[in-house]
């Protein structure tokens, strides 16, 4: 491995980490990506980047998580959905989902575009563990690491060139996040005239 390959697997470590801290950076592409170019280059550093990426997923996620419980009342007082009366009964909903199946719940809220916020929130808010949360989080970031290592290698052997590759699994990535926002819109206005 040379200087050229840790470099790459930091900046892939701080990429995805900074990512999970704030969730605008695509950090399933920037996986899929590092996958795509350790199968063509480097085939033995594929597992290094499945652990790397897990690792950046699995340390976002915990700053992520202590900051929202260090933010407490003070920030379930300004999110919209915790202002109303429902509010303890929507926190007791999102612990006990998170206590029943954990690794289930955690993974889906990586894998579904913006379920992880609101996974992370009603677990920290409603007084989740954070010791449970330590073990199970490291189980679902391995598990969101993999799977978009997997997607970018599906990219890779349906294409010639590694570039190819790159691009279909970034294109994939971008599909994935914006499909469930295009659904709930189209069942919303669907809805719509029903209710009329």
């Amino acid at each position: 491995m040379n200087g050229f390959d840790i470099a790459y697997l930091a900046g892939l470590f701080g990429v995805v980490a900074f990512g999970a801290v704030v969730p605008v950076v695509p950090t399933g592409a920037a996986v899929s990506v590092a996958a795509v170019l350790a199968s063509s280059d480097h085939l033995v550093l594929l597992p290094v980047v499945v652990l790397v990426g897990a690792a950046g997923a699995y340390v976002g996620d915990l700053v992520t998580y202590a900051v929202l419980r260090l933010a407490g009342d003070g920030l379930a007082r300004r999110v919209r959905w915790l202002r109303d009366d429902a509010r303890a009964d929507a926190l007791d909903r999102f612990r006990l989902q998170i206590e029943q199946r954990e690794l289930r719940t955690l993974l889906l809220s990586r894998l579904v575009p913006g379920g992880r916020v609101p996974v992370l929130l009603g677990a920290a808010l409603g007084g989740y563990s954070f010791r449970r949360y330590v073990s199970a989080d490291l189980a679902a970031a391995a598990l969101w690491a993999a799977v978009y290592a997997a997607i970018g290698l599906a990219g890779r052997s349906i294409f010639p060139e590694p570039w190819q590759g790159i691009v279909a699994a970034v294109v994939l990535v971008l599909l994935l996040s914006a499909a469930p926002p295009v659904w709930r819109r189209l069942s919303a206005r669907r809805a719509a005239p029903a209710s009329r």
